[in-house]
Order: structure tokens, then sequence, then C-alpha cells
């Protein structure tokens, strides 16, 4: 059930993202009185699972079989479908070639745009709906878990971070973390005491090898329920029994505790748990995953959620805010995919799908559509044939220089980049494979 979930809560994000771009580009070809020929969410190489044309309409819609994205086929246009006979036909007015630059550029930006705007404009929603909910870093007392790269650049578990540079940290998002490692310093709580800690050059990209993220907030390891048949159940394990101790050592903080029992797996291990203020010693086999079959407690049950609410016209600002705050960090993220650990960590459509919530939560399945909404944008954007990006630089080549790339140069560009865009999905997926094994 929990797969079947996950899989429908990405089709149904995908599909949104899909046809909001598609139908960027469909209209403003419509605009302009360019002919699509064809509207598809998904591609359909060989055979279509749905298709329809309406009665005096140039355009058939359908649904393809391979979830890669979607297109639409305009006519006079070098495209994902590679039609190549077209071209050598004489130009038509209602074709995209014979229209000018201007017209040409809107046309490929629009897909872009309106990606961009779909995501600015969920944003506004979730702020006004929902408002912005977060755990503040002054509240958690017990402070921060932090990972082996974090502790070798100076952390200590237990510090509550105050400000990275001179920016005041007051949650653990993404927008912290990121100005976390782009800072010189960042300050911390450290038994009472303020401490300044020097940061090294090279700290993401030992975040990004060691594949074991920067920190957690630190809450105790409190069993929520046990899972029937589990190794939980059989050591003894209950609901609300609190984990005090692995292996001897305490305290014992849910992040360690996970660490331990993925570090002792198919091993017997001793642990000792709060019991009702009584402890209660038992013996554990995590299994052949490091898991123990546990829910455990959210930090929510442990920490207050903050709210910040917004009336309808903040939530706009505020919306447009967060999505270019999106997009400018996404965009400043990518240097990093260009090095070594940056390559190994992307991921692909199932990297992709463990980042929608089960059970299904509304909240978070909307802010994860308009997020990968901006990067649908910013992929777009760039200048790579095959992509929006690749049409957008030759059309601004034309614009600038006057003179028009020859058909057969645009074919070629066409094939290689859609060659590289396929090799990337396959080594990107190819990692979600490899780390399914690992």
């Amino acid at each position: 059930m929990q797969l079947l979930v996950t899989i429908l809560q990405f089709f149904l994000s995908l599909s949104i993202l899909v046809v909001i771009h598609e139908f960027g580009h469909f209209l403003f070809a419509r605009l302009f009185k360019i002919r699509v020929e064809k509207f598809y969410i998904f591609f359909n190489p060989w055979f279509s699972l749905f298709k329809y044309k309406p009665k005096n309409s140039e355009t058939t819609y359908g649904i393809g079989w391979l979830p890669l994205g979607g297109y639409v086929k305009i006519a006079g246009m070098i495209d994902e479908s590679m039609d190549t006979e077209q071209m050598k036909r004489p130009v038509q007015d209602w074709e995209f070639r014979s229209k000018p630059a201007w017209q040409r550029f809107l046309v490929m930006i629009a897909g872009v745009t309106f990606n961009f705007l779909l995501a600015i404009l969920i944003y506004s929603a979730i702020s006004f709906h929902f408002g912005d909910k977060y755990i503040a870093l002054q509240d958690v007392k017990t402070g921060m878990e932090f990972s082996p790269s974090a502790q070798k650049a100076g952390f200590q578990d237990g510090d509550i971070l105050l400000r990275a540079d001179d920016m005041v940290l007051e949650t653990l998002d993404e927008e912290s973390f990121r100005a976390i490692v782009n800072a010189e310093r960042v300050t911390v709580l450290r038994n009472g005491k303020e401490v300044s800690l020097n940061m090294p050059d090279d700290l993401m990209q030992q975040i990004l090898q060691e594949k074991k993220g920067f920190a957690n907030y630190r809450i105790p390891f409190v069993v929520d329920s046990v899972i029937a048949g589990s190794r939980a159940e059989t050591a003894g394990l209950k609901a609300k029994d609190s984990v005090i101790s692995v292996g001897g050592s305490q305290p014992i903080f849910m992040g360690s505790c996970i660490d331990a029992f993925a570090e002792h797996k198919n091993l017997n291990l001793d642990i000792t748990v709060m019991r009702a203020g009584v402890p209660v010693q038992l013996q554990i086999t995590p299994d052949h995953n490091g898991k123990i079959g546990v829910y455990m407690k959210r930090i929510t049950d442990f920490y207050p959620v903050r709210t910040k609410k917004y009336s309808f016209w903040e939530s706009i600002p505020n919306g447009i805010q967060r999505g270019v705050k999106k997009f400018t960090g996404y965009a400043s993220d990518m240097k990093y995919v260009f090095t070594k650990e940056g390559a190994q960590s992307m991921g692909g459509f199932i990297s992709i799908g463990r980042l929608f919530p089960y059970p299904f939560n509304a909240e978070i399945f909307w802010e994860m559509t308009a997020y990968l909404s901006v990067i649908l944008a910013f992929m777009n954007l760039l200048p790579i044939p095959g992509l929006d990006g690749g049409h957008i630089m030759f059309v601004l080549y034309e614009m600038i220089t006057r003179r028009k790339p020859s058909q057969k140069t645009l074919i070629r560009a066409q094939m290689i980049g859609m060659i590289f865009l396929f090799m990337l999905i396959i080594f990107a997926n190819m990692n979600d494979v490899f780390r399914l094994f690992n």
C-alpha cells in the first residue's frame, strides 16, 4: 500500500508539472498562430495509451507510456519527435520556423515560465492555507546530532545552531543549511556559551561524499508502535518505551541509536529502555537492513511547531519570495553536480518518489510539487540541445548575430542533446538502483 500511494503521488505530481509546462508552449504557439500537432503527457514511442483528436482541431491529445516528461509537437520545429521529413517541405505560414525570432523565443520560454509561475501559485496557496510551519532551533534545548563530516568541521552533538556568519538561524531548513556550508564561520551555543567555528571550504563535498547528511534535531528514541512479527516484538519492545542505552553507550538519542542498529545487522545487541519510569534490559537483533521494526515518535511529539500565518494578500509576496529563493538556491547548488561527490548523489525516479509522504499529506505533496516545478523550470533553462534552453540558445544566437542556424545544425544538435539527456537519466536512475543494494 505504501508503494502504491507513493507511485500515485509521483505520477500525479509529474502529470501536473508536464501539463502546465507543455500548456505554456501550446498557448504561446497558438497565440502566434503556429500549428500544434500533438499535446502529450509522457512520451509515446511506437504506441500511445490514449489519444484523441477533437473535430475540426489541428491537435491530437494523448498519453504516452514512457514517463520521462511530455511534449507538444509544434509544426516546423526540430523537437523530440525528430520529424525531419516535415523540415524538407516548403515553409508554411503556420509553422514555427516561419515566425520571427522574438515569437519563437516566447514560445520556447513559455514552458519554463509557466512552471515557475505554478511554483509561486502553489507556495502562495500553501502560505495562505497552512502558513509557514517550523521547529525553532532555540526550542530544541538538547541541540542537534551531527554527522561525522559535520563533527570533523568542529560541531559537537548537543550544539544549538545560532548564526551562519551574520545570518540568524531560526530553523534547520534548506536555506539555513546552504548558509552554513557557504559560511566562513558558524556560531553555536555549547554548554551555555557561544562558540565560533571556522567552516572548511569543502564542507559540502565532504557531506555529499559521506552521504549521511549534516545534522538532525536531537530527540530521544521513543517507540510509537511495534510492527507485528518484527525483531522488536520478539525482543519485547513496547509502545512508549524510550531507548536510553545501546551496547552500554548512554545517553542515547535517535540518530546514534539508528546508527548502532545499522552497525549490528543480524547481531545480538543489548539495549536498555525506560518503561513507565523503570529501566528494562532487553536483547535485540536488527535485521539485514539494520532495522528493528518499530515506528518512532516524531520530533513534533517533543517540541512545539511554530506557525506563521499569512493573509491572502500577504501570501502572494511570500509565495514569490519562496519561489525565487528555491530557484536561486537550486541554481547555486548546481556547481556541486560537476564534482565526483555531487554526481554520485544524483538520483532518479526512486529518489524523487521518496520525497512524497506516506500516508498522504496534502501540505507535503504540494510542497514537493512546487519544488519539482522549480527544478523543472531551472533544468529546462540549461543550454542543452533537447531542452528548452537549447532551443532558446539557438534563437538568441540568431537574434544577436542576425544569422539563422542551418536545419542540419539544429538536427545534429537535437540528436546529440537527446543522447546526452538519456545517458544522464540512465546514470541518475542507476545511482538509485546501486543505493538499494548498499
